[in-house]
Formats: C-alpha cells, sequence, structure tokens
C-alpha cells in the first residue's frame, strides 16, 4: 500500500497538494493564496525522479489517500555541527476521506523505517502553529519540539 510515487500517481498528488493549501491558507491566509499548491505538475514529475526527495504514497489501489514528501540532507565535516545524516519531512497529507484511518501513521512508520534503513540520524518536520491537528499527530508518533521559529508581523 505505501510505495514510492510514479509518474501516474501525479493527478492524486496535486489533489492533496491542494488539501495542503487549504489547511495553510485557513491557517495563515496573510501568508498563503488560497486554491494553489506548492508544486506544479511540472516539478512533481523532477521530484519523483529525484533520489534525494523520495516521494511516498498510500495507494488502496483506487486512489492516493495520503503522501509523504521528503529530503534528505547529510551534514559532513561542519566546523560547528555534529556529522549526521537527516530525513526532512517537507510535506504530509492525508486526504481528508481518509483521516482517522490510520493512512498517516502507516505513512509516517515507513518514513521512520525508510530512514532508519538509509542511516538517518534523525527525522525532522516543520508545522505551523494552529495546525492542532498536526501537531497532536507527530507527538502521537514520538516526535518532540527541537526548536521554535517565531515572528513579529509589521
Amino acid at each position: 500500500m505505501i510505495r514510492k510515487a510514479e509518474k501516474r500517481d501525479i493527478g492524486g498528488l496535486m489533489n492533496l497538494l491542494h488539501q495542503v493549501d487549504a489547511v495553510h491558507h485557513n491557517i495563515r491566509p496573510d501568508l498563503f493564496k488560497t486554491n494553489t499548491t506548492k508544486y506544479n505538475e511540472n516539478e512533481l514529475e523532477e521530484l519523483i525522479d529525484n533520489s534525494n526527495n523520495p516521494i511516498f504514497v498510500f495507494d488502496d489501489s483506487n486512489q492516493i489517500l495520503g503522501h509523504a514528501f521528503c529530503q534528505v540532507t547529510e551534514v559532513k565535516n561542519h566546523h560547528l555541527l555534529q556529522d549526521a545524516k537527516t530525513l526532512y519531512i517537507d510535506d504530509i497529507c492525508v486526504d481528508v476521506d481518509a483521516r482517522g484511518k490510520h493512512v498517516g501513521s502507516a505513512l509516517y512508520e515507513y518514513v521512520r523505517d525508510y530512514a532508519r534503513q538509509i542511516g538517518c540520524y534523525n527525522i525532522t518536520l516543520n508545522v505551523w502553529e494552529g495546525n492542532d491537528a498536526a501537531i497532536c499527530f507527530y507527538k502521537s508518533m514520538g516526535m518532540q519540539v527541537q526548536k521554535t521559529g517565531m515572528e513579529t508581523i509589521l
């Protein structure tokens, strides 16, 4: 059910990306435009071919019920930071009609196992303040706050 995304999944990915935008727009309409997506179809094609940015999908054979966009980075020989390989979850989404059916936890656990297999030290992600459902979900997956971003709106 969970696998790497393929070009045939682009339509399903676009649907989910619209849902992500709607959540972000509802929380921060001052920052996020309505009815758009983070990536267009051409950008998705390029991402699908990039092994450093794997995209995983939850496919129930009828449709894509969820996705996890990932980015793998590595710090080596930095003058301040310890050497570490990190998997960053750039975007995770479960279709609104599939929420509560453990699609998100299955995706997260798959990503966690993948990160372990490729030798990552940790998994990181960002979540917008006000996205309480996501914060609760990530905490239930064992994540904890690493750092806090702050702002002053002028």
